[in-house]
């Protein structure tokens, strides 16, 4: 089997499209952490103090780290302050053993590091076949090369991104300028440190949680791959240099649809960023003209976590980003301007999700019905919070909202699985198809406490398309490189992406339900080299290609 296969199976689901389940929905999230072996506690190193990042983190990934064809898991981890040691707590990484379980290989993997980790981004930076990692970290981040045996290092400061302490929180992979190498985002929060904790308090005399306006903001960095294994820090004349953001999210689109990928970012109680790629090696902040910076009423929200994707089947991504309570998820919608207009409360998601304090958040297809549903996790930040707001909790619901392709999302996830629904303190939330059944499975991390795996069970016997890609002139890992597949009921559109959620990112396999079809009528890849690749007639399951190579069927689901 090659090493960068990921197979599509059979699975179903109910949809306006196509006949009702039994149950109702067709699908169940089912918790199956500790039958998975999967046993984590995040770290937030809380003693007291109530130090800023004790609330913030963390995140986790799904990512084939030792190219089997099986997905992984990374788990990111903080640990105890200095001056206040009482255990070890590292990075987790779990081995997929084929078969439902799962072995921690962090120690021989090399990953067994403490460090106040916060979020995770995985990438073939080197394009020599093995996705590295990136960790973002209260202090130094730490870049892992993947040496192909099993095993990372800690390349750093060899690649140029040492000599940084920073309250760094997402980040994503990316060829802003479409040399072949991927280039690196880093968002980071606020000024913070120890020495520079502020005293906030909610009665004057006890210690409370600052919000982020006791802080001054902090710029993103961009860093450019010089494809020689370094990076040069091109923040300031790339016009991404920005000390009043407080950034939080990040994710990628091509808002203008020319073939050259602009970023997002999600900022808390500061405008949110909108980098047009100018295709010179710039950016210029369009935000306010595309009409995301604010919310409706112009006032600038604590946005967490952030998704683009195309969830009306326009081919345009729309925008989910996920808020404080009492101020809403937004969703917006591409324009014919090319501006967008925030359609939370219109589709239903903006009066569901107002007692939310949201965080990670995700568009996929949870029943394979062909539509992208809405998945966000949430959880207050401090746990007071249940004596001052009568109706806002700590631990806190999900929400997943399924897309009744009316232009109108139904959240779901009281009936999704018992596990799922429970009330968390969550953070991260990313998906991946773990066990190649076809349909989409989640891990989601809380704050302070356990992670949890959710298998998909789809169960009225709809397909699922699942495409992998390996770039040649394009970056290895194909990343902005977006596929359309046709059926008769319309057109779905994805792109091969990092970062998006928060803290966290998702399986670069790309998934497209067919419902209960067995054929895609037609298939497009857009390379991120500018090239174009077309098949028709493509059944459901599996595949890879290759740049400029057919498509491959795998075998196996």
């Amino acid at each position: 089997m090659n090493r960068r296969s990921f197979l599509g199976g059979l699975a179903g689901l109910a949809s306006p499209l196509f006949p009702a389940a039994s149950n109702g929905l067709g699908f169940r999230l089912v918790d199956v952490t500790a039958a998975a072996g999967i046993d984590f506690h995040q770290n937030s190193g809380a003693f007291g103090a109530k130090y800023l990042p004790e609330t913030m983190g963390s995140g986790c990934a799904f990512f084939d780290y030792d190219g089997d064809g099986w997905l992984d898991v990374l788990l990111v981890n903080g640990m105890d302050w200095p001056g206040h040691k009482r255990r070890r707590s590292t990075l987790k990484l779990y081995r997929n053993n084929r078969n439902g379980t799962f072995t921690d290989v962090t120690e021989r993997a090399g990953l067994a590091v403490e460090m106040y980790g916060m979020g995770v981004a995985v990438a073939d930076y080197n394009n020599d076949g093995f996705p590295d990692v990136l960790i973002t970290a209260v202090g130094q981040n730490r870049l892992f090369r993947n040496t192909g045996q099993g095993h990372f290092v800690d390349v750093t400061e060899q690649a140029g991104l040492g000599g940084r302490a920073a309250f760094s929180t997402s980040a994503v992979w990316f060829d802003f300028d479409r040399d072949g190498f991927l280039d690196l985002l880093v968002c980071n929060y606020v000024k913070w440190s120890p020495e520079r904790d502020v005293f906030c308090s909610v009665d004057g005399h006890r210690k409370s949680y600052c919000t982020p306006e006791a802080y001054h903001g902090e710029t993103c960095w961009l860093f450019r791959n010089r494809g020689n294994g370094t990076f040069e820090d091109v923040t300031a004349k790339s016009g991404i240099f920005d000390s009043t953001s407080k950034s939080l999210g990040v994710a990628l689109v091509d808002y203008d649809r020319d073939g050259w990928l602009d970023v997002l970012v999600a900022n808390d109680t500061q405008p949110n960023k909108l980098y047009h790629n100018l295709r010179n090696g710039t950016f210029e902040d369009v935000a306010v003209r595309a009409g995301i910076a604010f919310s409706e009423d112009g006032k600038a929200r604590a946005g967490m976590g952030i998704d683009a994707a195309d969830f009306d089947n326009s081919g345009a991504d729309g925008i989910a980003i996920t808020n404080f309570d009492n101020e809403m998820m937004a969703l917006y919608r591409p324009s014919r301007t090319g501006g967008y207009s925030d359609a939370a409360i219109k589709a239903g998601v903006g009066q569901a999700s107002r007692e939310s304090l949201g965080f990670g958040c995700a568009f996929l297809d949870i029943d394979l019905d062909g539509r992208l549903d809405l998945a966000a996790v949430n959880g207050h930040i401090d746990e007071t919070v249940r004596h001052i707001r009568s109706n806002v909790g700590y631990a806190q619901p999900p929400h997943l909202f399924h897309n009744d392709g009316q232009g109108r999302f139904h959240d779901i996830a009281a009936g999704a699985g018992a596990g799922f629904a429970a009330p968390k303190v969550a953070r991260g939330l990313a998906y991946g198809d773990f066990d190649r059944d076809g349909d989409l499975d989640l891990v989601v991390t809380t704050n302070q406490g356990p992670a949890y795996l959710y298998r998909n069970d789809v169960t009225d016997g709809f397909h699922a398309l699942r495409i992998h890609l390996t770039g040649k002139k394009s970056n290895r890992d194909a990343i902005g490189a977006v596929v359309r597949v046709a059926t008769p009921e319309g057109a779905q559109m994805r792109m091969v992406k990092t970062g998006s959620s928060y803290l966290s990112q998702s399986e670069l396999t790309l998934t497209f339900g067919l419902g209960p079809r067995d054929t895609a009528s037609h298939l497009t890849i857009e390379w991120p080299s500018g090239a174009t690749q077309e098949f028709t007639g493509v059944r459901f399951g599996g595949y890879e290609c290759a740049e400029g190579q057919p498509l491959k069927k795998l075998d196996g689901f």
